[in-house]
């Protein structure tokens, strides 16, 4: 049947699943308009590459029903062919060319070069840095290490992503002079495990060196962290927070849980009095830090005591922000050894009881942020308002600044100083000021 789309040989890269996966899409981008292909992202094109996740089961279900979305498409001739790649890809391709035979190709994450060969393209190892950004042109997402060595027992990711990978300080520089050349201002890093860089290339941690490196690009403004994992955290990161005034006073630090005997099930390497004196470490290092943490409830065995201590943590601890997610019985894990005796709806409970403990938090300390000036990033614009963020919020996850574009004009991708004047549990109101 002939393809109903207009657009020929036009490459439409789907991604699916974390920020990871979109920088992953971003390479794959670049390599194929080297190439001198045409590639779009998320629009129309008669070739479609789908970069899956594979985490949990709600991205798993989210991954499939795209798949078959697509393969329906291509059944129908409104598409040509159908790639899939990534996690979900890496983790079950037996299961899924089984399964879904009618997709052209299945590739796993570490097998681009092959991807690019099915796509009429060449891998071309010089093009450190160049992708094709899909994200609003003042951020990007910045990956600094690939992989993970953590035994988490819940966590799938080193079946899908191998061991942890370092990429050396000096091409990280010299993608990040890239990005700048192009108006990024804003590098969030992120890995599976930020903490660990360095370790496997230069014998030890390096973070520290590696912010100061990317503090001297110009153009380079706001530099935050996502994903640094709690155990064997390099405090000297918190020096260069404290003396360089690019890096946000910012950092995402997946804790999951407080419980010491959960922790240790969980396989953290830490303990409920640890994890209280590295959070203790930041605050007294860096007072006007920002920390964001996520949680997992109903990992098995997790009693009502476990529950209740984990409460009242949050409520002591008064993250700035937070995330929390029901436990995934994950084949192949370690915890996938365990009962999954926790029920599905208790889950949800907790889950729910966790987040409005948070969603009060976030409401009474954006009020005393009420009457108080910040430097905000500005998005992009939604609706009658303009987005924006302060140093303290990460695109997506965070609060947003709204600024009233009816009465006030700003420009996106550029930095502007507010007033805020009203807040509620997740966004702030403001006012530019001179």
């Amino acid at each position: 049947m002939r393809t109903k789309s207009r657009k020929k040989n036009r490459i439409n890269v789907i991604t699916l699943g974390c920020s990871k996966n979109v920088y992953d899409s971003e390479v794959l981008m670049g390599q194929l308009k080297a190439s001198g292909k045409d590639v779009v992202h998320e629009e129309e094109g008669n070739i479609v590459v789908i970069n899956t996740c594979g985490f949990i089961d709600n991205a798993k279900e989210e991954s499939v029903n795209t798949i078959l979305d697509f393969v329906d498409r291509k059944s129908r001739g409104e598409v040509d062919q159908v790639f899939v790649s990534g996690c979900l890809s890496e983790r079950y391709k037996p299961d899924l060319q089984k399964e879904i035979p009618d997709v052209d190709q299945y590739f796993g994450t570490t097998e681009l070069p092959s991807l690019l060969k099915a796509l009429g393209a060449d891998y071309k190892h010089e093009l450190i840095g160049e992708r094709v950004t899909t994200t609003p042109k003042n951020y990007a997402y910045f990956k600094i290490a690939e992989g993970c060595d953590r035994p988490c027992s819940f966590c799938a990711i080193p079946l899908m992503r191998g061991g942890h990978k370092s990429t050396p300080i000096e091409h990280l520089v010299i993608e990040a002079e890239k990005l700048a050349a192009k108006g990024v201002k804003e590098l969030i890093l992120i890995a599976q495990d930020l903490t660990y860089y360095g370790l496997d290339l230069y014998k030890k941690r390096r973070l520290a060196d590696l912010l100061k490196e990317l503090a001297k690009v110009e153009g380079i403004e706001w530099i935050r962290m996502h994903y640094a994992f709690p155990t064997g955290f390099p405090v000297d990161v918190l020096d260069v927070m404290n003396e360089e005034p690019k890096v946000c006073n910012y950092l995402d630090i997946p804790l999951q849980h407080i419980s010491t005997p959960v922790l240790k099930s969980m396989r953290r390497g830490t303990t409920f009095e640890k994890t209280n004196a590295l959070l203790d470490r930041f605050r007294e290092s860096v007072p006007q830090m920002s920390i964001r943490t996520t949680l997992i409830v109903g990992y098995p065995g997790e009693t009502e005591e476990d529950f209740e201590i984990l409460k009242q943590w949050v409520k002591d601890q008064r993250f700035e922000r937070m995330g929390c997610f029901t436990y995934s019985h994950e084949e192949n894990t370690h915890a996938y050894n365990l009962e999954d005796d926790v029920p599905a709806e208790v889950k949800q409970e907790r889950a729910n009881e966790i987040m409005e403990i948070q969603s009060q938090i976030s409401w009474e300390l954006n009020q005393q942020k009420i009457g108080q000036q910040f430097k905000v990033m500005i998005d992009r614009k939604r609706g009658n308002h303009f987005v924006g963020r302060t140093e303290f919020d990460s695109p997506d996850v965070d609060n947003e600044v709204l600024i009233d574009a009816g009465h006030h004009y700003c420009s996106v991708g550029e930095f502007i100083n507010v007033e805020i004047v009203d807040a509620e549990d997740f966004d702030l109101y403001a006012v530019p000021v001179a």
